[in-house]
């Protein structure tokens, strides 16, 4: 059974995982998910996900000496990474096994590339791709339709996983769901 503290607010997440830890002042996101082995301490700012974003396997979240941890809504923030007192804005990626350390702002629609090393007070401008140690924009595009698409898809294994199913990803009829998703959200996009 997850361990979920006192001062936990769940805003009807989607799906938080037994095996997860929520200490202190934490708020989990309307549509959410926290899955295995992930760790919250707040244990004196706070740590917000926002709506729709999911918190992949073995991630550690954690508030800075002066900074609470901020993750915007729709974000993916993937297995192994390390998020320390850092503000994460909407419709993010954060690849495998990253570290954003305190005080970091990483603007919308950004990509942070497996194995980065974002440190302290680094400022990302909305639609970067980062990649490195220390952390650098390589590139700049709208990374709004990809990131979404992954939130997207956590987002429906998150509901599939709470009921039990374990293969959601592999019915007949996904393929053509995520492509109408992603068309809905280039629709969007335009639009914008």
């Amino acid at each position: 059974m997850a361990f979920i503290g006192p001062d936990v607010v769940l805003e009807e997440p989607a799906y938080v995982h037994d095996s997860a830890a929520l200490y202190g002042k934490v708020r989990i996101g309307r549509n959410a998910s926290v899955w295995m082995n992930v760790v919250a301490r707040a244990e004196h700012a706070e740590i917000v996900v926002g709506e729709y974003t999911n918190i992949q396997d073995f991630v550690m979240l954690h508030i800075g000496d002066r900074t609470p941890t901020i993750i915007g809504s729709h974000c993916s923030i993937t297995h192994h990474c390390t998020i320390h007192g850092c503000t994460i804005g909407d419709n993010c990626l954060i690849g495998i096994n990253s570290t954003i350390m305190d005080g970091c702002v990483i603007g919308d629609n950004s990509i942070i590339a497996g194995h980065s090393f974002l440190k302290e007070g680094t400022v990302i401008p909305p639609n970067s791709i980062v990649m490195g140690a220390p952390g650098k924009v390589t590139r700049t595009q709208n990374n709004f339709v990809r990131n979404r698409v992954n939130a997207y898809l956590y987002y429906r294994n998150a509901l599939a996983y709470a009921a039990g199913d374990f293969r959601a990803w592999a019915a007949a009829s996904f393929p053509a769901e995520i492509a109408e998703e992603m068309k809905r959200l280039t629709a969007l996009l335009d639009n914008g």
